[in-house]
Formats: structure tokens, sequence, C-alpha cells
């Protein structure tokens, strides 16, 4: 095992100790009473299966077979939930096939990133990652299930499932996804039409051309941002099958794979040959695990936020200095768009995801000693699965990668390091991915230009007020207990026009960039925030930020900083619209960035305190 890891797992399971062992305590003694329908009244049991048909009305009125529970975010809106709309008879099927039955326990909330950016709904964003899992939560607690299936795909519905479903540990439970959309317009080609357009060149109808082009079928987009991390993590962390992630819609093996889904759930039950609660395979090595993938990926920034909320869910303490130290560690084995050319698409054809787990193994960057569903080790997902006659198997995956532009082993990295650093200094402390950023734009020292909104600045650059000079855009007021920390995504195309013209530019916020984080550096999730009276709140325009990712600081060259006071009423007081009144309790109660952004109490440590200035 490579030395970092080891060393940042053992320190993971010391600083965890007692709050694991309390988790485990509660998942175990859930288990022990067996499964709770045999416990229910006869007028609550009569409730649980009246809607069933004959057989399966039966079977749950005795009792006998492991009951799955399935909960979807199906919605026809959005293209990578949309192909969910035919899973559940599937599911069932195959489940009654394997001596169990299944039935839908509810829905969660499914919201697109991709919409609401730059709208107020993406003041909710963040928030509904906690509104899944508890809603995900109420769907599971009918006290009927022996297992259950997650159907999810995109930024925020897979870490709200997989927080939801860990507070129902002792629950076998095994997450179906749908697959990407096959590859549209390159996104290279994109994200020139959109600079092209932030620059007046070209107008709204050749970008909702390109747009269109890119965006345009069922499934998940192929870029990777949060959506195709959260698939690539549900597969390192042994919850999806071997090699499902990335099989398109609509295809036999995308059916085949949705099938045994239901089928494996049935034998990881305490009714079946091997009983595999989810609480049991997300430990601290599975955690470790997921953390090397993600930056040996260049993954989305948004799990710095997501995984340590996860890993909090089961009782583990993760924080921001494990994923950098292990980042130091850790190379970076893909080029995936923002961080390449390539798409996901690209990304499985030459290997995926089992060639990664395999030469990450091979180089002791990963734990193999772990379980998943689909047995003991993580070295099963090396392999991919195929139809042989119309049958499912799995075989052997490609000892090499097929497209070294695109995928790499271990030894022969794009870089050497996971891309992802910690910055800390008199602003705060945030974290910066720079895998897509050139090494000679990693250091910036420049003048702040300061703004409360997004389309502030957006209105400045369109004004021509940001040409000609360096900058350092500090966009506040953007955190959790402000406004929810939206994603500043549209920013990203005017920082890119303002950096090809020769300007020296950065962004800091304590907002989100997610997987838009590219070319410019963004030092993000910047804590503590502004509405909590974080140093942020006491910039001005024309102090001097250096942002220096390479020594990891964040620093700002006034020593008077500290000894300003806030500016009264800066903070944005506008919370009425779009739903936005009705989350008054989430921003009042929200932990920090840090702290993963949860509105659920800390379990495993106290919240850092803040001053009110």
């Amino acid at each position: 095992m490579d030395p970092t890891v080891a060393a940042v797992t053992e320190r993971l399971i010391a600083r965890s100790a007692d709050t694991r062992t309390a988790y485990l305590r509660t998942v175990r003694a859930a288990a022990d009473t067996g499964p709770r329908r045999g416990r229910l009244g006869c007028a609550n049991l009569a409730h649980g299966f009246a809607a069933a048909d004959g057989e399966e009305k039966q079977a749950l009125r005795r009792g006998g077979k492991p009951n799955l529970a399935i909960v979807t975010s199906y919605n026809d809106m959005l293209s990578a939930h949309q192909p969910f709309a035919d899973y559940p008879p599937v599911l069932k099927q195959a489940a009654i096939r394997a001596g169990g039955i299944a039935q839908v326990a509810g829905g969660v909330p499914a919201m697109c990133d991709g919409i609401t950016q730059g709208r107020a709904g993406m003041e909710l964003s963040l928030y509904s990652r906690d509104v899944i899992a508890m809603s995900t939560a109420i769907a599971l607690s009918h006290d009927m299930f022996d297992g259950a299936l997650m159907l999810g795909v995109c930024d925020k519905i897979v870490p709200g499932l997989l927080i939801g479903a860990l507070a129902f540990g002792h629950l076998p439970t095994v997450f179906v996804p749908a697959g990407p959309m096959a590859s549209g317009l390159p996104n290279g080609e994109k994200a020139k039409v959109r600079q092209l357009y932030a620059e007046g060149k070209v107008g709204r109808e050749e970008l909702l051309d390109a747009e269109a082009a890119s965006y345009h079928s069922r499934g998940t987009c192929t870029f990777y941002g949060t959506a195709n991390s959260n698939q690539l993590l549900m597969e390192v962390l042994g919850l999806h099958l071997p090699g499902s992630s990335f099989v398109n819609p609509g295809t036999p093996l995308r059916e085949a794979l949705t099938r045994a889904a239901a089928t494996r759930a049935v034998a990881i039950t305490p009714q079946g040959d091997e009983p595999t609660p989810i609480g049991e395979i997300v430990d601290e090595n599975a955690i470790v695990n997921a953390c090397v993938a993600l930056l040996a990926s260049g993954g989305s920034t948004n799990h710095t936020l997501h995984l340590v909320a996860i890993a909090r869910a089961a009782g583990i303490a993760l924080t921001w200095d494990d994923l950098s130290d292990l980042s130091a560690a850790v190379p970076l084995l893909a080029r995936i768009y923002p961080n390449g050319a390539a798409d996901v698409n690209h990304f499985h054809a030459a290997g995926g995801i089992g060639f990664l787990i395999r030469t990450l193994l091979g180089a002791g960057l990963l734990h193999d000693d772990v379980r998943t569903v689909a047995g003991l080790g993580l070295s099963r997902y090396t392999a991919e699965p195929r139809l042989r006659e119309g049958e499912l198997t799995w075989v052997d995956g490609t000892a090499y990668s097929l497209d070294e532009d695109v995928l790499r082993p271990a030894e022969r990295p794009f870089a050497g390091d996971g891309g992802l650093k910690v910055l800390r200094g008199p602003l705060g402390t945030g974290v910066i991915k720079v895998s897509a950023v050139a090494p000679e734009h990693r250091q910036v020292t420049a003048r702040a230009v300061v703004y409360d909104d997004q389309a502030d600045f957006l209105a400045a650059f369109a004004a021509g007020d940001l040409d000609g000079r360096d900058l350092v855009a500090v966009i506040r007021y953007q955190g959790p207990a402000a406004n929810g920390m939206p994603e500043l995504h549209k920013l990203t195309p005017a920082l890119g026009v303002l950096q090809d013209r020769g300007q020296r530019v950065a962004i800091v916020t304590d907002g989100r960039m997610s997987g838009a984080s590219g070319k410019v550096p963004a030092a993000i999730h910047v804590t503590p925030e502004a509405a909590l009276g974080g140093p942020l709140s006491r910039v001005r325009d024309g102090d001097v930020i250096t942002v220096d990712a390479d020594a990891g600081v964040l620093d700002i060259g006034d020593a008077e900083l500290v000894a300003r006071r806030s500016p009264a009423g800066a903070a944005p007081a506008n919370w009425s619209g779009t739903g936005r009144e009705l989350f008054a309790a989430f921003r009042a109660s929200v932990g920090p960035a840090d702290a993963g952004a949860s509105v659920f109490p800390s379990t495993v440590a106290p919240l850092p305190e803040v001053s009110h200035v």
C-alpha cells in the first residue's frame, strides 16, 4: 500500500473510532431485529400490501420473501433520470425471479444544475441533497423492507440517496445507474461557442444549436462533472454492479444490468446467502478508495462537500486535509472534459472504471480488502459485463488503456498529483482544482474586484469594465448560509475570455464551481463564509490578493483586513420567490463547507466556531 494512502487511512480510522463504533452499533442493532415487517400490527401490514396483486400480496402477507424498496428519482424532464420510467417493472420482475419481491417505496426530487445555472432555483440546489436524504429516509421508514434499490444519477441526487440509505445502514442496498447519452457535439466545440457568445460574436440561436447538439437525448450529460463523478464513485465504493456505470441507456446490456441489480439485491438480503448491509460496505477503506478515484480521474470539486457529508453519515470524520494529502500522492490518470477533450463514452471505451481500478490497485493506491455488493474485494471491479447469447456475464477487463490520450496507467500519468489543493490564508480556507489549469496560470497576484452577486460581475464584463487589467474576482455571499451555495458556472466563459486575452485572472468565492472548474484558477468553497462574518466580507475593491495553487496560499496584502468591520447589510436579504422562502430553516442551520455544508447535526466533530463581525 502506498505510504500516504496508508497513513491517511490509519488516521481516518483513529479519528473516527468513537463515532464509527456508535454508528455500527446502531446498524447492527437494527439488523439483529430481523425483517421488521413481521412486527407490524395487522392494520399496519394490511396498509403495506393493499395495492399489491395476487402472488405479491400473499408473499408480503406471509413475510417469507425478501422485499426490496425501490427509491427513484424519476422525472421525464431531465435526460439523466428519464430512463428510470421503465425501471420499476423490470426490477420487480427480476426480484420475483430471484425469489424476492419489490415495491416502489418512494420518490425523491431531482433538479438539474444545468437548467438552474444563474437562476434563483440554483439557490435550492445544494439544499436539495439533504431534502433527498430526508425523502429517502421517509421512503424507507415503513418497516416493510429487507433491502433497497436506489435509482439516481445526477449532482445532488446520488449523494442524497446515499446519505439517506446510510441512515438505514442495516439494509443491503444496490445503486442502479441509467448511463450516459451517446456522444454529441464535442465538449471543446461547445465551450468555444459559449465563449464566442460571451464575447458577442455569435447569437443566441447559434448558442442554442450548440447546446442542443451536445445535450441531445436521454441519458446523463457526457462531460465529467458531478453526475458522472457520482457514477464512478458509486462503482468504486462497491455500490454499483461492476462495469455498469457508463453503459448507455436503451441497450440490451443496460437492461440486463438493471435486472441483475435486483437479482443481486435479493441475494445480499438477510434471507439470501450473502447478507451485506450498506453501513458495513461504506467504511474508512471504502471512503479512502472513493477519494483516490475522484482525484485520479480529475472529478468534480462538489465532492469535497459530498464525500465529507457521506462519510459523516457513516460515522467517518473525513476532512479536506485528507483529500489534499491524498491528492499529493495520487497521480492524474484521466483526461475527460473539462480536464481534456474526451467525454465519458470515450473514457469508458478506453478501459473506463475497470482499468482505472486495476492500475490504481497495482500501484497500491486503493484498498482491495473491502466489501461490495458484488462480494469481497475491489478487484472484482476490474471485470467488464458482457452479453453472450443473451446472458449476462463478466469477463476480465482490459489490462492496458486503449487510448492513452484519455486514460493512462499509474506509471505514466498525465500529472504526478490529483490536482486538488487546500488553500489557506487570511481570507480563510478553500479548495482549488488545478488539473485543467495550465502551470503558468496557477499563481495570480492582482487587485480585487468585489461583487456580491454574479450578475453584477457579468454586467461589468459585458460593459468592458474588466478589460485590460489583471484581476481577482471576489464573488461573495454565495456560501451555504447565505443563499444555499449556488454554482457559478455562468462565470466560466467570461473569465476564460479575459484569460485568453492575456489578462491574469482568478476567482475567489464562498460559492461553488463544481465540475465546471476549468482553465481559470478558482478558489472555491471558502470558509468561514462572508454571510457569517468571514474575511471575504471585509475585502474591498483594489485589495491585492494572491491565489497560489502550487503553494496552497490564499493571501491578501492588506494587513488591516482583520481590523476592518464587515459592511452593514451587505449580505443579500431577498429570499422570496422560486420557493426560496421555504428554506429559511436550512439557511439558519446549515454547517460550513468543510463539514459538508449539511443541515444535519455533525456526529463526528464539533463544527468550527465562526466569529460574527
